[in-house]
């Protein structure tokens, strides 16, 4: 029990120096133990009001001579303070060395997550994407919000994360945040990184997330169905954003490729293929891995027609920014009673179900069109469909009828006859 505790500042040597400038000094007190520390900060000794532990008089030096006491004292009692609340075993030397920043045992949670991010933001179109960033930064903030909210501190010691803080981390995400089950563990693996992190450099000695365990639910993608890529086709437009939208949004729903694929599309990525055919083949922003889609007619009538366009520039599209493109596409899905959620992404849905897989392109194919580094991430997103498992089950119908005559009566004879020749056996 932590029931007495001081802190106060004093003069170190009542003689002062050849100036008569005397050296302040820091004295904390903790259950009668006690620990002093300089400073760093002299003033003349006739200064130093010894009732008040401040420096006399209203002067501008004084003014900000004890601000800076007053920004120390401060700094001090939220140690102490954050200490006790965590009901840590802790003596004035720790108080002392943490905030000299001596205490190595120390690590702060949120700091080591903000270096972190820090790093990821400096990598940017290096080893990381823009979005990858931004994932990582709204995992810290909720993991701060959640400490706040929980612990009622602005961080925690990163030995201090346990079981309970991940489950309970979890629980805060599904509640207060009113995150997806899918959304609330990609959170946690963003900050499972950073314990990763903590436990390579020796700052906890055991993995909290031993024993935790959980998995992404699947869920079903939505995507486009041949009659609502028609009516998006045939559909014209009377304002020139919602033409360019749908133009786009179709451009990806026929090449597969991501909004930020699309955006940095130059006429570089415009090659001609082992078939003799155009071709794009682009570096996926998200994984940085190859990817080479042999261009569909309705892909290159939209090239064509933004190729001429007055302001072209060396980008291969005029697209808007993601989130214009996703308003713009809400108020299209509405115009054309397409009673989905259309976003960008769905196009790249659309050109893994119903564009290449219902037409029978092989997942192997489309997954490298996808430029995806294994088919678990393809069949995802790639839902075969109903009406292509009867399509495929009629061919086999038809291949068995030709093969194979079924004569119920025949079939009768010989059943009679084997049943004759078992009795007589």
């Amino acid at each position: 029990m932590y029931n007495t505790y001081s802190v106060i500042f004093f003069p170190k040597n009542s003689n002062g120096n050849k100036q008569g400038l005397v050296p302040i000094y820091l004295r904390i007190t903790v259950n009668g133990r006690r620990c002093e520390l300089s400073i760093k900060r002299k003033i003349p000794l006739k200064s130093w009001n010894p009732k008040t532990g401040s420096m006399r008089g209203k002067s501008g030096d004084a003014g900000e001579f004890n601000r800076y006491l007053n920004s120390i004292r401060n700094r001090i009692d939220r140690i102490y303070e954050d200490l006790v609340k965590e009901k840590a075993d802790f003596t004035v030397e720790t108080m002392r060395d943490i905030y000299t920043g001596k205490n190595k045992d120390r690590k702060m949670l949120l700091e080591i997550f903000q270096e972190h991010n820090d790093q990821v933001e400096n990598l940017i179109g290096k080893d990381f994407a823009y979005g990858t960033f931004e994932r990582y930064r709204t995992a810290k903030k909720h993991v701060e919000e959640y400490i706040l909210k929980e612990y009622r501190l602005k961080d925690i010691p990163v030995k201090n994360v346990d079981h309970s803080f991940i489950t309970g981390f979890e629980y805060f995400l599904k509640t207060k945040r009113k995150c997806s089950h899918n959304t609330a563990v990609k959170y946690i693996t963003n900050f499972k990184k950073i314990i990763r992190i903590a436990i390579a450099n020796n700052w906890i000695n055991r993995d909290p997330f031993l024993h935790w365990k959980a998995k992404l639910k699947i869920v079903d993608r939505e995507f486009l169905s041949e009659d609502e890529i028609q009516k998006l086709i045939q559909k014209e437009f009377q304002t020139d954003r919602l033409d360019l939208v749908k133009d786009i949004f179709l451009f990806s729903c026929f090449t597969g490729l991501a909004y930020a694929d699309v955006k940095k599309l130059s006429e570089n990525n415009l090659v001609i293929g082992i078939d003799g055919n155009k071709w794009i083949k682009v570096n996926r922003t998200k994984t940085d891995s190859r990817t080479n889609i042999p261009l569909l007619p309705t892909a290159l009538e939209i090239i064509k027609k933004y190729s001429d366009r007055p302001d072209a520039s060396a980008k291969l599209l005029p697209i808007l920014t993601n989130q214009k493109m996703n308003a713009y596409l809400k108020e299209i899905g509405d115009i054309c009673k397409i009673q989905k959620n259309l976003t960008f992404h769905l196009a790249r849905h659309t050109f893994a179900t119903t564009i290449t897989l219902s037409n029978g392109v092989p997942i192997e194919s489309v997954s490298k069109m996808l430029g995806h580094k294994n088919l678990k991430t393809t069949q995802h997103y790639a839902k075969i469909l109903d009406q292509k498992v009867s399509q495929d089950m009629l061919a086999l119908r038809r291949r068995m009828s030709k093969n194979v005559e079924f004569n119920p009566s025949t079939s009768a004879k010989k059943t009679d006859e084997l049943g004759e020749t078992m009795k007589s056996n």
